[in-house]
């Protein structure tokens, strides 16, 4: 178990990335759970407090501290994407299997994906001295392919997730890991999941149905406008990131002025989003639904509305109010809400 440990913690040493450093990350020490502890061992890594991470392992990852500090003199930063734990009990401790993946850059850029072991021995039955939420053992190997698609979904030796909870675990990872640049990656901003069942044209109404799933990530946030990025998991587990059908509009102006009459809105063509904003889904009627606000009245924005039919989302309605008047009056130019 200590050579485990140890092999773990050179492996990890050779990590850099240029997201996290020192300077940058506020201090995390935390043993509620699983998730916390191992993200605070990485917050004590990128901060350099290696007395602090050694010190989350029940069994020494290096013969002495002066051993692991001296294996990450060149590592910078490490970025961390976490699953879902399994949890079992025995003996009095309950035993978590977490899988995790981590993505480095430095001389030479590398992603390892692997699990951790950790043990809390019952809290009401400890005594003196009393021996907190710790890291039993952990394994990491590297793998190819970005940080986003190298999460396990469970762990060999812990029980497995629920498939819909593997998906959404992978999910995470994948917005995480390809969002990083782009959106506010927020703690403890959950995303929001719906499962969609629905037959296709061509399936027999007497099949059961096929049951999707889409989540919604928040991305960002402005003074009257947030951002949300969606992804869809099909029957068979496939994962994409959705991106919207849009309209390309040319709005002329009188006088060119922005603030005066609108003279035309015109539909020059058809462009393909990443994000929505202020989004809503009805999972009654599996539409998801946006409303844009050019400014905080609300006045200048356009209103959109996909409707999930046969294993995707189509643009259906597109609305539209260019003018800055004070006044909600919105003009439609794309016209597809009669559905077959």
């Amino acid at each position: 178990m200590r050579f485990v440990a140890a092999t773990l913690a050179l492996a990890a040493c050779t990590l850099s990335a240029g997201i996290s450093f020192a300077q940058e990350e506020p201090y995390l020490d935390d043993r509620s759970s699983p998730q916390a502890l191992v993200k605070s061992l990485y917050n004590a890594i990128n901060r350099k407090e290696y007395a602090r991470a050694y010190s989350y392992f029940s069994n020494p990852p290096a013969p002495t501290l002066d051993e692991y500090a001296r294996g990450y003199a060149d590592t910078e930063g490490v970025t961390l994407v976490i699953g879902t734990p399994g949890v079992e009990g025995a003996a009095g401790s309950t035993f978590y299997s977490l899988p995790v993946a981590i993505s480095a850059a430095g001389a030479n850029e590398q992603v390892f994906a692997g699990c951790y072991t950790l043990r809390l021995a019952n809290p009401q039955i400890q005594g003196d001295p009393y021996k907190p939420l710790s890291i039993e053992k952990g394994a990491l190997s590297p793998v190819s392919g970005p940080i986003e698609t190298a999460l396990p979904a469970s762990c060999p030796d812990g029980p497995p997730l629920p498939l819909q909870n593997a998906v959404l675990e992978r999910a995470k990872a994948k917005f995480v890991g390809s969002r990083l640049d782009s959106c506010q990656i927020e703690e403890g901003n959950e995303p929001q999941a719906w499962d969609i069942e629905f037959h296709y044209t061509y399936d027999s109404q007497d099949e059961p149905a096929r049951k999707f799933k889409l989540m919604r990530f928040y991305c960002a946030r402005g003074a009257y406008n947030e951002v949300h990025v969606y992804y869809l998991a099909d029957d068979t587990g496939e994962l994409n990131e959705l991106h919207f059908a849009q309209p390309e509009l040319d709005i002329r102006y009188e006088n060119d002025d922005h603030e005066g009459k609108v003279e035309s809105v015109n539909v020059i063509g058809f462009t393909s989003a990443g994000s929505l904003v202020n989004s809503e889904f009805d999972p009654d009627t599996k539409t998801i639904s946006s409303w844009a606000k050019w400014r905080g009245v609300g006045d200048a924005s356009s209103v959109g509305k996909w409707i999930f039919r046969n294993g995707t989302f189509t643009l259906v309605r597109f609305e539209v109010d260019a003018s800055y008047d004070g006044e909600v009056e919105h003009q439609t130019v794309v016209d597809y809400d009669s559905g077959p």
